[in-house]
């Protein structure tokens, strides 16, 4: 049970698939997650523009 194992969670991870053992992000998270990257590169544009 390793990075060689399609059906751990570490082997699905280092693969990069989904599955039983790694299920995708809730719809929730992802969204939150994309909301708050979206937020401080505008904050951080906004603040060089002045100088």
């Amino acid at each position: 049970m390793g990075k060689g194992d399609q059906r751990s969670k570490r082997g699905k991870t280092w693969i990069g698939t989904y599955g039983k053992s790694r299920p995708r992000p809730a719809k929730k998270a992802r969204a939150a997650r994309a909301a708050k990257a979206v937020k401080p590169a505008a904050s951080r544009a906004a603040k060089k523009a002045p100088r």
